[in-house]
């Protein structure tokens, strides 16, 4: 198969979806590598890197959208990329269409075949391709709160860990999965006073004989949500519901009520946010402020840290890619139900079902289409 890897073009974005040494990979399988020019010269990762694992370059998009059978990006196609898709034409990538219905007609009116790595599965319902971004996602959480709550950034004035005679800064997380024991971690680790809420009582007895008294553990009641949030100077929203939209778990009425120059950072805006007053962002432009309250809601968190991330998220990916080139993505999935799990949209009709039912739309069910 021939596969493409574009640059990305979303704001400030700088991964790149195959590095180097997976083109080595699938160019050992007698696969072709169609690299633009230039997409990952951001991190490092130069064309003669590329050439010399087996890649060929391409002078833009437009080609290697033309010639390749299979699309790898990290991120959702912007406007020019979906023009570009075609029928039939595979695209393996970040969707997180649940709260993107412009986005998910777009992709049904292409006709693609398009896999999300947010919704494949593993073993004990874990999402394996979204881990490795959730782990960077939650602990650069911690950091841009951190750098928020400094006066030339619109918080409070104050420093996360404090210093002898001076109170740290109260960190509120709610979620304990992935990015929220991540961003645990950062959080003990600079020295602030840590609470966080789940629904679900297993991780928060992992985080308690992890960390035991150094943070504080609650069930997600909205009873004690709304104390936390109050209390805090940083709060971290990190709940997730694959494939839907995140749930809201701070209303714009708790939001008025919190300490001014207070640090929301909402990890969960790829799938709609879990604050009520957040909309996306880009790293340009990173915050806004509601009722005296920052809110960071960039939607790629991870692409600030690209070089890392890219490498990463080619360790959770590459053995799909070489599935689906190898197999074509019809067998792919039919001899792996957790890639399965990934396709999103397929030949003009939803295959999510959690994408269907939150835009209301029709669902059809992956098999069908299987052969």
């Amino acid at each position: 198969m021939q596969i493409g890897v574009p640059k990305e073009i979303k704001n400030h974005e700088y991964r790149v979806g195959l590095t180097p040494a997976s083109v080595r990979e699938l160019s050992s399988h007698g696969h072709t590598v169609l690299v633009q020019s230039g997409a990952g010269a951001a991190i490092g990762l130069s064309d003669a890197d590329y050439r010399a694992t087996g890649a060929t370059l391409l002078p833009d998009a437009a080609a290697v959208f033309a010639q390749a059978g299979m699309i790898v990006k990290v991120k959702e196609p912007q406007p020019s990329e979906l023009a570009l898709l075609r029928p039939g034409q595979i695209l393996f990538t970040y969707l997180h269409l649940a709260p993107d219905p412009a986005l998910t007609a777009a992709l049904i009116q292409s006709g693609a075949v398009c896999i999300a790595y947010e919704t494949i599965t593993g073993p004990g319902h874990s999402l394996p391709l979204l881990a490795p971004m959730s782990e960077v996602a939650g602990r650069m959480a911690v950091q841009e709160g951190a750098a928020c709550l400094e006066l030339s950034r619109g918080g409070m004035g104050v420093l996360l860990g404090g210093v002898p005679g001076v109170p740290a800064a109260h960190v509120v997380i709610l979620g304990a999965g992935t990015v929220g024991a991540n961003a645990a971690q950062i959080a003990v680790g600079m020295g602030a006073r840590v609470t966080v809420l789940n629904r679900g009582m297993d991780k928060l007895r992992a985080l308690d004989q992890r960390y035991g008294n150094r943070i504080h553990t609650l069930q997600a009641s909205a009873q004690n949500i709304e104390e936390a949030v109050l209390d805090a100077e940083l709060v971290i929203g990190s709940a997730l519901v694959a494939g839907a939209s995140a749930p809201k778990l701070v209303s714009r009425e708790l939001v008025s009520r919190m300490k001014k120059g207070a640090v929301l950072v909402d990890v969960a805006i790829d799938q709609g946010g879990c604050f009520e007053t957040s909309h996306p962002t880009t790293h340009a432009e990173p915050t806004f402020v509601v009722d005296g309250v920052v809110h960071y809601c960039v939607a790629n968190m991870p692409g600030n840290v690209a070089r890392t991330s890219t490498l990463a998220l080619n360790n959770a990916t590459l053995r799909h890619t070489l599935a689906l080139a190898s197999k074509g993505w019809q067998q792919a999935m039919r001899d792996d139900a957790h890639l399965k799990n990934g396709l999103n949209v397929a030949n003009g009709k939803i295959t999510y079902e959690a994408v269907a039912q939150q835009q209301g739309q029709a669902y059809t069910a992956p098999d069908s289409l299987l052969g």
